[in-house]
């Protein structure tokens, strides 16, 4: 539910970010869109209309209410931005305001545990997806939910917004999670440099403090001072409410009226924040040393405010150099093998912030040799500037990407309250405008002002060796005395399931059998004028895995009728999205565009699977990268986890068995080039294939399409059936030693013998839902919030789309908690295989997950996963309608029953992949 950092990845916002931050692209100044205000409701007075929201603003106290409706949409987004974050913070109290957030789920005397009536009890028993995030300049909390139950989460959120308990037995335990939270960033290698880039690049403004906090502050900070960031900022004055999705605007106003209206206006003024950042006179410079495998380097400079007119320009500029094949920093570093990928992004804030380049070096290169081919790069564009195709891609990109990002009413209010954070909301709006005006001469401007070397920050990450040590094992793990268990949580009554909640899936879906393609089309108009392709082709052999991913890596390079720079520059100037990669023994695509470039992407997508080049540089190339990648994956505790469980699970040949990350580079540096082609006319082909595509198209033009584009395709197979995974005959338990990590991350699980469609796994995911998804469930509930042992833990079913699949549990504990951690996990496992669920906890869980699956649906892109997804299991697309049908009816014998027939806690296999203390 709370606030999570992003990792490091190529493209990502700034890593040090607690928040999805997305939208960040859409921070552009332009005036103010003027507006003719109509009567507003009683007690209300509007304030604005734009691009179909409207603002108001309620008299009796200030609050902001922003509405965007869309009546055909299934869910609704209530969203509470407040406008504070990690810049209201200072020396001692840094991480405060994010551990507030966490502290805002602890309850009311309205809402609490104790009677049942907590926040999460209430909402996760409606299916509900509800978090809060923070950030720089602000905190937000939002819950999607079915429309219905609106009047539900306004009434949460007007409670705590005044009412809080703030209680110290609550703060203890929250503080550990958050203390793991943190260890789980420090295990990244990016957040870790991100973090000393702007600590380095600010003295005196509090953007040089981590969202997070530094740990001293985090494990020590008093209840007193969180109580006192609550009273102080925590007011209809200081807040903005915005709801998105399908509501009635005016019974919505009038539910707010009635919740927040009586809650008075802050006593005393919001404090601002006063302390400017001095001139920095000189470049800033820092090395991090820490075990690892591939070094990153970090050149950041300081940039305006979000409501900057310089804005739009650097958006622009950070694009042109960062994104697609033909940036500038891919061409130049990238694809000459000196960095595995860059990325460039500016962080729009309320104040002054940062433009930060980010580059993860290959093995074989020097820290300086990159950083020297990054300024020259950035030399280049003050001295000879940039071109109009340069520009024009760009914000081709840009804006599809805009509209990309908002598909669905989530996606909409996420990007709406960044917005809101820097001053203006308006500019959720506005940046396609702003974008549209830059020009090249604007980009060599902005590069030469604001990328000055005087103003720059540069990080280096330095991978150092660590002392090898060698993975143990045992037939059965240590455990500590398991620690007292927690009193149960109290569940409320659930509300009864919606077997027909509209908004049916099969009846508006067309699917024909088109060139050989198994092509389903379902129009929609979540994301008016986007589209989402997806599609699945079977690639066979588990053990030419990696040949698999060598092929879809090279599918974005050249064909034999088009070379890589003519693609890129067609996906450039239409701002299209086209992927591949390898999922559940399938090489996949996916693919986003404007409805207007159908008939552009499609021939295309066609072109690269039919007729790759498949040309020696792109193969060495690929080669290295694909190597590069592997070898990082070898410090990733999660990932060596994952690897290392699979081999105990599955038995060689079985699609769920990963190969080691030292398998995988052998086998990369093995591929030659005939092993593509032979591979390639061996596999893809139409067949077994499936595509999938959602959105603003008309079925008809896009089916005549695809049949054009695929017409005479050939080839193909499908997979033989795969023999089920037999049981482990004992406990396995192993240790992999990761240096340098302060987290360790934890898999226990066993193979099921279930493939998706099984009768058991339906009951099998409800008694697996109660056990570990949400925070109702028992571990987190425990685990997590009564123990503090752990920021994340949850259970699940997993790898069942093609073969049959594993049931786990994920964990991350700090080092010196993981005996206790697994000790708590364990008492929990043996409690929920030996009692099973009670008749209220399954009717509670039953609801939930009735409910999350409408939310599954509720953007295209979701949607058209989805579908393909459940085609692939085997199932007809009219399973999504009936399923909540098939929720309702299952039983609690059937749920208990299951449990112990296909569990055994005696035979659980457990990977703890980290450093011990």
């Amino acid at each position: 539910m709370q606030a999570t950092t992003h990792p490091a990845s190529k493209g990502s916002p700034p890593p040090a970010a607690v928040s999805r931050c997305v939208g960040w692209l859409q921070w552009i100044l332009l005036p103010l869109v003027a507006t003719t205000l109509h009567a507003a409701p009683e007690g209300f007075t509007e304030v604005r209309r734009s691009h179909g929201i409207t603002e108001y603003r309620l008299d009796a106290n200030g609050l902001t209410v922003l509405l965007q409706p869309q009546p055909t949409a299934p869910v609704a987004t209530f969203m509470v931005t407040y406008r504070i974050g990690s810049r209201n913070e200072s020396y001692g109290a840094t991480g405060a305001t994010h551990l507030l957030e966490h502290l805002m789920f602890k309850g009311t005397p309205r809402h609490n545990k104790e009677d049942g009536t907590g926040i999460d009890q209430l909402l996760e028993a409606t299916g509900a997806e509800t978090n809060a995030t923070t950030w720089l300049d602000r905190t937000n909390y939002f819950t999607t939910l079915a429309p219905q139950h609106l009047p539900l989460i306004v009434g949460i959120e007007a409670d705590r917004m005044r009412n809080l308990r703030l209680r110290e037995e609550d703060r203890r335990p929250e503080m550990a999670v958050v203390r793991s939270e943190f260890q789980i960033a420090e295990n990244d290698p990016g957040t870790t440099l991100d973090t000393g880039v702007w600590a380095t690049a600010f003295h005196a403004h509090p953007y040089r403090h981590s969202v997070l906090g530094w740990l001293s502050d985090v494990e020590n900070v008093p209840i007193e001072t969180l109580r006192d960031f609550y009273h102080t900022y925590y007011w209809p004055d200081n807040a903005v409410v915005s709801i998105v999705g399908n509501f009635d605007p005016v019974e919505a106003l009038a539910l707010v009226r009635r919740e927040y209206g009586a809650i008075p206006r802050s006593p005393r003024p919001i404090p601002a924040v006063h302390t400017v950042e001095p001139p920095q006179v000189g470049p800033r410079r820092f090395i991090i040393k820490r075990p690892g495998e591939l070094g990153l380097i970090s050149i950041a400079y300081k940039i305006p405010p979000a409501t900057h007119a310089d804005i739009p320009a650097l958006t622009v500029l950070a694009d042109l150099l960062s994104n697609g094949l033909g940036s500038r920093f891919y061409l130049e570093l990238t694809e000459t093998g000196l960095t595995t990928g860059v990325a460039a992004y500016p962080a729009p804030a309320h104040d002054p912030s940062l433009f930060t380049i980010t580059a993860e070096i290959t093995t074989e290169t020097t820290h300086d040799t990159v950083e020297q081919a990054l300024l020259t790069v950035l030399r280049n564009v003050k001295s000879d500037g940039v071109t109009e195709k340069e520009v024009a891609h760009a914000i081709a990109r840009l804006k599809a990407g805009t509209a990309f990002a908002r598909d669905g009413s989530l996606a909409i209010s996420e990007s709406l309250t960044e917005s809101i954070a820097v001053g203006d909301w308006t500019l959720h709006h506005t940046m396609e405008d702003s974008i549209s005006k830059v020009t090249p001469e604007d980009i060599q401007r902005v590069a030469n002002h604001w990328l000055h070397p005087d103003q720059s920050t540069t990080g280096w990450y330095l991978p150092t060796a660590a002392p090898a040590t060698a993975a143990t094992a045992s037939s059965s793990p240590p455990a500590p005395e398991p620690p007292a268990a927690a009193a149960p949580l109290i569940l409320p009554a659930a509300p009864p399931i919606v077997t027909d909640p509209g908004h049916r899936i099969a009846p508006s879906l067309h699917r024909t059998r088109t060139g050989g393609i198994d092509l389903l089309i379902s129009p929609s108009d979540l994301n008016a004028g986007v589209v989402t392709l997806v599609c699945a082709i079977p690639v066979g052999d588990p053990d030419q895995r990696s040949l698999a991913a060598f092929l879809a890596y090279l599918l974005q390079f050249g064909t034999t009728l088009r070379d890589t720079g003519t693609i890129t520059d067609l996906l450039d100037s239409t701002g299209a999205v086209l992927e591949y990669g390898i999922e559940d023994g399938a090489l996949t695509a996916s693919a986003r565009f404007l409805k207007s470039d159908l008939g552009a992407v499609i021939p295309l997508l066609a072109e690269q699977l039919r007729m790759p080049a498949l040309n020696p540089d792109d193969i060495r190339f690929v080669r290295e990268q694909m190597i590069q990648e592997a070898t990082a994956e070898r410090a990733n505790t999660g990932a060596q986890a994952a690897i290392a469980f699979s081999r105990e699970a599955f038995p060689v040949g079985h699609p769920n068995r990963l190969p080691t990350s030292e398998e995988t580079i052998a086998a990369i540096k093995a591929i030659r080039r005939k092993d593509l082609v032979e591979f390639h006319r061996t596999w893809l082909g139409p067949a077994a294939a499936t595509f999938v595509v959602v959105g603003d198209v008309d079925p008809a033009a896009c089916q005549a399409e695809i049949a054009k584009s695929f017409e005479g395709w050939q080839g193909g197979q499908t997979p033989p059936a795969v023999a089920i995974s037999p049981p482990p005959a004992a406990a396995i338990h192993r240790t992999l030693p990761i240096p340098g990590k302060e987290s360790v991350s934890v898999v226990l699980g066993q193979p099921t013998g279930l493939h998706f469609s099984d009768p058991d796994t339906l009951p099998l995911a409800i008694a697996t839902a109660a056990l570990g998804h949400g925070f109702t469930s028992r571990l987190l509930n425990t685990i997590r919030d009564v123990e503090g042992l752990t920021y994340g833990i949850r259970a699940g079913l997993s790898g069942d789309t093609i073969a049959d699949g594993s049931w786990q549990i994920t964990a991350s504990f700090a080092a010196k908690n993981l005996d206790l951690g697994m000790a708590s996990t364990r008492r929990e496992l043996a409690t929920w295989h030996r009692e099973g669920l009670s008749a209220g906890e399954l009717a509670y869980h039953k609801s939930a997950l009735a409910g999350r699956h409408r939310l599954t649906l509720a953007s295209s892109e979701a949607l058209a996963h989805t579908l393909l997804t459940t085609v692939r299991r085997g199932l007809d697309p009219s399973w999504l309608d009936d399923f909540p049908s098939k929720i309702a009816a299952t039983t609690l014998d059937q749920v208990n029953e299951v449990i112990r027939r296909r569990i055994d806690p005696a035979k659980i296999i457990v990977i703890q992949s980290g450093t011990r203390p």
